[in-house]
């Protein structure tokens, strides 16, 4: 019955999945800004891109 007392009463199993909890929104919240990120490049690249196109397109003629 001791035991079993002590099991109900200890806080370190909550506490681990606390830290767990923790780092699971951690890393969420680094691939959500890491696909934003990306997202952002991605669309940098093809505006930079379609104007160097036109710009040479330009200077060809």
């Amino acid at each position: 019955m001791n035991k079993i007392r002590k099991l109900l009463s200890s806080e370190s199993g909550a506490t681990a999945i606390e830290y767990g909890l923790i780092a699971a929104f951690v890393a969420l919240a680094i691939f959500v800004g890491a696909q934003m990120a990306g997202n952002g490049l991605n669309r940098m690249f093809q505006v930079i891109g379609t104007q160097m196109n036109e710009a040479a397109t330009e200077a060809e003629n």
